[in-house]
């Protein structure tokens, strides 16, 4: 399989652009759903939010890292899984947990919080936990990856539309209220489709490398899920706050994965599939995970 190291997918700048696009809609959509007053509530409240933010960017990444050095796969394949962990929170987040009876609020402010602090975290922890495995640090020197690049790219994709969304939703809240669900449907279909055409133009690679990375993408989702669930529950949060962190841990941003990969590590192949079977195994067991929650109605 020591193919996959030295693999390139097939992606052209133009395509790269078009997911910048789309994940700046996407973070939109869940921007205007959020005004001042969502961040100040948090500030009198700040305990499941920190606990959140410390799952998502510390405990997330550290159980990364024990899984990458217990099954010591292909670098190209572990790099990918410690990019994928140092990504925020996904979108979709915030719909699975309101789905699964969670603090849809905590989820919608996690994925906003951390989307900021993403500009600075995400470069660091691809850095600093990839740097902590030798054969992933060869990587990093050779393709000589810079923080400010990889800040900007997120601040221009992420943080700009989140500022308009929560804008027109405070400026505008008519506004806002009537192109909400449309912007959030059309976003989410465009994103789905979006990935569809990207593995059919890569389908025969997909095919030969999935499932070198398959069993690892599961244990790992399962990781995060395991690991936002006991955070939570260690910090003694209600099953209501339990419920938005664990699927926020577990729901990672894999499309500014693909991003990061297509714009800074040329496409390589480990790399990419991991982070396009996650973008398809998340949406699968969090929906899972919703629906088993669901049953019961979660104690505030």
């Amino acid at each position: 399989m020591s193919g996959i190291d030295e693999a390139v997918l097939n992606f052209s700048p133009g395509s790269l652009m078009l997911l910048n696009g789309i994940l700046a809609v996407v973070m939109f959509s869940v921007a205007i759903d959020l005004r001042p007053d969502d961040f100040r509530r948090l500030a009198h409240a700040p305990k499941a939010l920190i606990v959140g933010l410390v799952s998502q960017f510390l405990v997330l990444p550290a159980l990364t890292f024990a899984l990458v050095s217990l099954t010591q796969p292909r670098p190209s394949i572990a790099l990918g899984l410690i990019l994928v962990a140092a990504c925020p929170g996904g979108n979709i987040s915030n719909f699975i947990t309101h789905r699964a009876g969670g603090n849809a609020a905590l989820s919608v402010s996690m994925t906003a919080f951390a989307t900021v602090g993403a500009i600075l975290i995400t470069p660091l922890n691809i850095a600093f936990w990839g740097g902590l495995y030798e054969p992933t640090r060869r990587i990093l020197q050779q393709t000589h990856i810079d923080p400010v690049a990889v800040a900007v790219t997120v601040g221009l994709m992420l943080i700009l539309p989140l500022i308009l969304g929560v804008t027109l939703n405070t400026v505008r809240p008519q506004a806002a209220n009537r192109i909400r669900k449309p912007v959030q449907l059309l976003s989410f279909g465009i994103f789905i489709a979006f990935v569809v055409l990207a593995l059919a133009a890569n389908w025969g690679f997909f095919l030969q490398f999935a499932g070198a990375v398959a069993f690892l993408v599961i244990l790992h989702n399962a990781l995060a899920l395991g690991g936002g669930y006991a955070s939570a529950a260690l910090a003694g949060l209600s099953p209501f706050d339990r419920r938005a962190i664990t699927i926020e841990t577990g729901i990672q941003n894999s499309g500014l994965g693909l991003v990061l990969i297509f714009g800074f590590f040329g496409g390589l192949g480990g790399m990419a599939v991991v982070a396009a079977f996650w973008g398809i195994w998340h949406a699968i067991s969090g929906l899972a995970l919703a629906g088993l929650m669901n049953r019961t109605e979660a104690a505030r």
